[in-house]
């Protein structure tokens, strides 16, 4: 039951940053330089918390026979997350090291600007995946939680 509240918590916070704080964030704050800067400082939570999570479900499943799926699904949530945190988030760092100002101020074909979108794209991206397999393996937590407590 503890695996199916902690992958419950942890998706509802990524959705709360991804549906909430960052939408409010580009909406409400002066720039979009700044808005970029807070969910700059939000994401390596979710992420780190992420990888954290799927170790600990990844463990948690195999122990009480969670099996292939539930496995998979937190290894793909651990995956995801890291590949946001450890892969994607420095390289934006290093595009943006390179703009002297907001990257909306560049050419839309300028070459920083355009590595930005992209690597921006496939962060949302892992943070998608991440979700779904977070998702799956709740779904298979909270059925193998509701067969034991039947039986």
């Amino acid at each position: 039951m503890c695996g199916v509240a902690l992958l419950a918590a942890w998706l509802g916070a990524a959705l709360l940053v991804a549906a909430v704080v960052a939408p409010a964030a580009f909406a409400v704050l002066p720039s979009r330089t700044l808005a970029g800067a807070l969910v700059g400082r939000v994401l390596p939570i979710v992420f780190w918390s992420g990888m954290l999570l799927g170790v600990v479900i990844a463990a948690l499943s195999r122990s009480i026979g969670a099996g292939v799926v539930g496995i998979g699904a937190a290894v793909s949530l651990m995956g995801a997350c890291a590949a946001a945190q450890l892969y994607i988030a420095p390289r934006i760092e290093r595009v943006r090291s390179t703009i002297a100002g907001p990257v909306d101020a560049l050419d839309p074909s300028d070459a920083r600007r355009l590595a930005f979108g992209r690597l921006h794209g496939l962060s949302v991206l892992w943070m998608g995946v991440g979700g779904v397999a977070a998702l799956v393996a709740l779904i298979v937590m909270a059925r193998l939680a509701a067969s034991r407590s039947a039986a």
